[in-house]
C-alpha cells in the first residue's frame, strides 16, 4: 500500500491511497495543483483516481471537489453532499470494494452532518485514518486495532488552546466532543491501538495557532512512553500543514 498524504489542516485536506492498480482519495479541499502534486509521487493521473471518500462537509475538506467535474465517483454520509444517490452513501461499517481496496467507513464526532473516518484494507495492510474527530466512538476503537499505518488527529496543544488568542466560543468548539482531538488524547487513544503490526503512525491536522509538530510529537513520545507503548522500530512523523507526506510502502 503506497500513501500520499497531499495536505493535511485547516487550509486544506486531501490524501492518495494506492494498492496494485487501483487508486482512490480522500477530501478534496485542495487545488488540482497540489494534488497533482502527489500523484506525480505515485506515476499516476487525474483519470487514475478510482474514487473520492469524503469525510464531512467542511470546506478545507470538499472545497475543491467542483474540480473534478462529477468524474471521479464520490461517496459520503448520508447528508454530506447534496445529490449523492444511494450506491455512494456511506453507512457505518458497510465495507465499500473498489479495485484492491476496502474501504470501511465508521462514526466520527464533529460538528458535521454525518462524518465518517475509515479503515483502509489492501494488500494484506491495513489503514487507520482518524481525523477531525472531537473522540473516537467504541466501534471505531475496536476497528482500529493494531493497523499496520495510522493517521491520527493531533490537532492541539491543551495548554497552548487554552492560553492561546482565539475567542472563548472557538476554544470550547474546538475541545469539545464534536470538535478536534487534543495531542493527549489522541496519544492516549493511540497508545491502546498499536500492535505488532504497527509499522508508521502519522499525526495529522495541526493546528496552526495551538500546536506545532515538535509539541505533537513530543507529546505522543511522553504518552507512548507512560503507557509502555513506545518502540523504536516503528515511525512517529508529524505532518506540518501545507507539507506533502509520503507513507506506506513509499517511506
Amino acid at each position: 500500500m503506497e500513501i500520499v498524504f497531499v495536505q493535511l489542516g485547516s487550509r486544506g485536506n486531501a490524501t492518495l491511497i494506492k494498492e496494485g492498480d487501483t487508486l482512490i482519495q480522500i477530501d478534496m479541499g485542495v487545488s488540482l495543483k497540489t494534488v497533482k502534486r502527489g500523484l506525480d509521487l505515485l506515476q499516476c493521473g487525474m483519470t487514475d483516481i478510482s474514487a473520492l471518500f469524503i469525510t464531512h462537509e467542511h470546506s478545507d475538506h470538499i472545497s475543491g471537489l467542483p474540480l473534478y467535474h462529477g468524474h471521479v465517483p464520490t461517496y459520503a454520509g448520508e447528508g454530506t453532499l447534496p445529490g449523492l444517490d444511494e450506491e455512494h452513501t456511506l453507512q457505518e461499517g458497510v465495507a465499500v470494494d473498489v479495485g484492491d481496496l476496502t474501504i470501511l467507513p465508521f462514526r466520527s464526532s464533529h460538528d458535521a452532518t454525518n462524518p465518517m473516518n475509515f479503515i483502509i484494507l489492501g494488500g494484506g495492510k491495513k489503514f487507520g485514518y482518524v481525523t477531525d474527530t472531537g473522540y473516537i466512538r467504541p466501534r471505531g476503537l475496536s476497528l482500529l486495532k493494531n493497523c499496520d499505518y495510522y493517521l491520527m488527529e493531533s490537532n492541539y496543544g491543551i495548554k497552548e488552546l487554552l492560553t492561546g488568542k482565539y475567542p472563548a466560543y472557538l476554544k470550547k468548539r474546538i475541545h469539545g466532543r464534536k470538535g478536534h482531538l487534543s495531542n493527549y488524547d489522541s496519544a492516549s487513544y493511540c497508545a491502546d491501538l498499536i500492535g505488532p503490526k504497527t509499522k508508521q503512525i502519522f499525526l495529522g491536522h495541526i493546528s496552526l495557532d495551538n500546536n506545532t509538530p515538535e509539541i505533537a510529537r513530543d507529546t505522543y513520545v511522553e504518552i507512548l512512553k507512560e503507557k509502555g507503548a513506545y518502540r523504536e522500530d516503528y515511525s512517529l512523523i508529524a505532518i506540518p500543514q501545507l507539507t506533502l507526506q509520503v507513507g506506506g510502502d513509499l517511506l
